[in-house]
Formats: structure tokens, sequence, C-alpha cells
């Protein structure tokens, strides 16, 4: 390395960096971060206010150099990064591809939320969970020109807990970042590094999730039927019908945020059809309601929603369609 102090240029715009960015921040007596680039400010939520990267507005809170250039491959963007005379780049959740001319000779390395060569793509976490997988993880790459298809530096495994959702995984799997990352970097110090090729029988794919996707059909099993709800919460969450067939002005839009799978239940009826206790059976075993969210309200536990909601009146629960 360059320096005694490894000089780095952080590459990140979403909240799954920020713990490895804080981490840096903090070991400066070891890690000299000299630069962020984030993603410029968009609009985002539902009043499309104009925010800044969770990267970008915690750099700028915290004092340290950041840049939020929109082609991070532009001449002039590439002279302003090469001329920190980084020794590694990080790049986690950054949103752009980096360049050969960027990357030049710079030891760069990636962290990605799975466990690789499975769920190459946007929506690691999601995808996982979505195929009820039982573990997931963490892997760390050298960049490469094709997506996540960089050479293996090391990698953390964990399990994906039946109660947990997307949302909750994400940010577990963003506080092991830190450990995984301070173990590569010593490696690399210490010109231990073994990596690897990534087997590319192996590989799966994790594209974006779609709005459309936010729904469950509930003739799975119960595990998968779990899985996919889990996997959908909180972005684009998932919605069903519930209706009775006999009836058609009983109907209500219901978002499920979390259930518990009971794959030892048995029923006698189809899957989709609303049990005793606020069980939906499924096409093996079935789930029980535990958070549920009416349109224009909030999220709550089933309890709490019953209060102000009779489920009783409906007689099955169906995929939301688009048409």
């Amino acid at each position: 390395m360059g320096h005694a102090r490894p000089r780095i240029v952080f590459f990140g715009s979403g909240e799954f960096g920020l713990p490895t960015l804080q981490w840096l921040a903090a070991n400066a007596d070891a890690y000299d971060t000299a630069l962020i680039v984030s993603q410029p400010a968009r609009p985002a939520g539902r009043r499309r206010k104009v925010r800044d990267t969770p990267i970008a507005q915690w750099a700028a809170d915290t004092g340290l150099p950041v840049i939020t250039p929109a082609n991070v491959n532009d001449p002039e963007v590439l002279g302003r990064i090469h001329a920190v005379g980084a020794d590694i780049f990080v790049v986690i959740a950054f949103g752009q591809k980096l360049g050969q001319p960027l990357l030049a000779d710079t030891f760069a390395i990636n962290l990605h939320a799975s466990l690789l060569p499975k769920y190459r793509g946007a929506a690691p976490i999601n995808r996982a969970m979505m195929n009820g997988d039982d573990h997931t993880g963490l892997t760390v790459i050298t960049l490469a020109d094709r997506m996540d298809a960089g050479l293996i530096l090391g990698n953390l495994s964990t399990a994906i807990q039946p109660h947990e959702t997307a949302g909750e995984l994400h940010d577990r799997l963003a506080a092991h970042g830190p450990e995984l990352v301070r173990q590569v970097l010593e490696r690399h110090g210490l010109d231990q590094l073994e990596p690897r090729s990534q087997d590319e029988s192996a590989v799966t794919t994790a594209p974006k999730l779609r709005k459309e996707e936010g729904t469950v059909d509930f003739d799975e099993d119960s595990k998968l039927v779990r899985a996919r709800i889990h996997g959908l919460n909180p972005w684009p969450g998932c919605t069903v019908r519930c209706i009775d067939p006999g009836d058609d002005t009983a109907e209500m839009i219901l978002k499920i945020g979390r259930v518990a799978d009971l794959p030892d239940s048995t029923t006698l009826v189809g899957p989709g059809t609303l049990l005793e206790s606020n069980r939906i059976a499924c096409r093996t075993g079935c789930v029980a309601l535990r958070e549920v969210q009416a349109p224009g309200g909030r999220m709550m536990t089933l309890d709490a929603f019953l209060q102000g909601h009779d489920l009783d009146q409906y007689l099955q629960l169906v995929p939301l369609t688009s048409d």
C-alpha cells in the first residue's frame, strides 16, 4: 500500500453501506477515508421531496468530503477521484458502474448481500427470502465487467429467521458488513488474500423487484407463502383481496406484513380460505396472520387491527391482480 494509513475512497448510496462507512470513519487511526462518492439527490417518498442519499447525508452531517456526480466515469469526476491518490476503493450499493479508466490499478472491493454466485443483481435479500432459502449472507468480491461476477475475497453466512422480514434481514446483514470488510482489508494489508473464481454453473440472479409482484398466491406450501410475504416487506408489500365469493359487495384490500407458517396444520378446504383464529389455508399447511394494514392505514398487529375491522365477513383471500 502507498500510505501508512490506507487511503480509501468509499462509493455508496443506500443505507446498506452506512454501517461499513461509519466503521471506517470511526477507525481513522487505521484507515483514511479521504473521499465519499454517492448518487445525486433525487425525489423520494410519497411527497417526492428531493433528498440526498443516506450516505451523502451522513457524510455531510459528519463533515467528511463527499461528491455526488451524475456520472462517476465523467473525465472531470475521474480526475477528482484520482487526485485523492487512493490505495483502496470500497463499493457498497453505489448504483453506478465504475469503468476501467476509473479503476485503473486501484485495489477495489464490493460488498454484496448474498452468498455469491447465488443472487447476482439488485434484490438479493428479497429474492433469497422469497425463494424460501434457509441461509443467505455477504460476499466481498473484486470489481468485474459483469455485475457481481468478481473474484471472491471473503464471505459470511447467516440463517434466515422464520419471523424475519426482508427489511429486518437487510439491516442485520448491513450490521455484519464492517466485520467482513475488516477481515478482507486486513488480509489485503498482510498480502494474505486468496481470491477464488465464482462457479458460473451455480449462478442465479436477483432482478429488481417490481410493484406488480406485491401479492401472494396461497396455492403453495405454507413455508413458501410465509417466505414470499416476508420477502416483500417493506416494499412493495404483499397485498391481497379479502372476498366472499357469494357476495359481490363484500371485499376489502389488505396488506399482509407478517405471518407465522403452520406446516403441520391440515385442512380440507381450498387455498386462501380464511379459517378460525385468522389462519389462511395454503396448498399444504396454513399461515396465521400477525401484522396487517388496511388501505390508508399503518401496519399494525392483528389484535390492534381487529379492534376496528372485522375479518369474519370474508371467506377467502385471493391475490391482487392488475386487472
